[in-house]
């Protein structure tokens, strides 16, 4: 399976997400795609040619082993990656319609169109519910499929046209268990990422909403002060220069009345 289109996606997405998210989308890379591709994909290889029952009977063997794997575990995590990837489209989606929307009436319409708020907040929000809701379901369906994470190398089946209780072996079991373990430890930090995130962007809109509110008063109570303070200045100013104007037409008053000296002849 070519998993580039997925990667390019997510790649897309990387750049509309909080710093949360993009913790969240190098886990995905590093610790499930690249394991994947890298290494779990060779292991399930070939899991039916793998799956052996010590009998000779026609069909039993294909029997006993739809039995136990009703779907095949490396489909199912292969399915899983790209259920929980998905929703993270959304927030790209909602982005694109944000700018066309800004193209379409030619003028600015959002202070920052990747800005976590107003409709974007509602669809990230879903975004990571739905995946939070695809993990666990994931998580479930591993459990309840295949009863638990294990992988025991030895099986019995007893399923029809098996003669009797056959005994069947896994091959790699032990090795197919411990990438069980890794995707259900990736799985779970997901989920507790996803968790993080959700409480990180409710809290800074919150956040946001109170500095909204509060902050402005306290800025309108400076600017109201300021403004009185400049009062306070024109009016002294003013009012020097009455005092000073008064002033100098008293002085120029009194130079007018004065007598003229008299001038001594010689």
């Amino acid at each position: 399976m070519n998993w580039g289109f997925l990667e390019n996606i997510l790649s897309g997405v990387n750049k509309y997400s909080t710093v949360i998210g993009r913790i969240w989308l190098s886990v995905v890379f590093l610790f499930r795609i690249l394991v994947y591709v890298a290494a779990a994909e060779q292991v399930w290889k070939d899991e039916q040619k793998d799956f052996m029952c010590n009998t000779e009977q026609p069909g039993c063997e294909n029997t006993c082993y739809d039995h136990f794997f009703p779907i095949s575990q490396i489909r199912l995590w292969a399915l899983q990656l790209i259920m929980v990837s998905t929703p993270s489209l959304l927030v790209a989606l909602h982005v694109a319609y944000r700018e066309r929307r800004e193209a379409k009436h030619k003028k600015k319409l959002y202070e920052d169109k990747r800005s976590i708020d107003g409709g974007l907040f509602c669809t990230y929000t879903i975004s990571l519910i739905f995946k939070i809701g695809l993990e666990v379901g994931s998580l479930l369906a591993f459990y309840f499929l295949y009863n638990g994470f294990g992988m025991p190398i030895l099986l019995q089946c007893s399923q029809e046209p098996c003669p009797n209780t056959v005994d069947c072996y896994i091959g790699r079991a032990t090795e197919k268990k411990v990438f069980l373990y890794i995707m259900g430890c990736t799985s779970m930090l997901c989920i507790a990422l996803n968790f993080v995130e959700l409480f990180y962007i409710i809290w800074k809109l919150l956040w946001k909403h109170f500095t909204k509110r509060y902050v402005p008063v306290e800025k309108s109570t400076l600017r109201r002060s300021q403004l009185h303070v400049s009062r306070e200045s024109r009016f002294t100013s003013a009012e020097h220069f009455e005092n000073t104007k008064v002033c100098t037409t008293e002085t120029a008053a009194v130079t007018v009345e004065k007598p003229a000296s008299p001038v001594m002849q010689g």
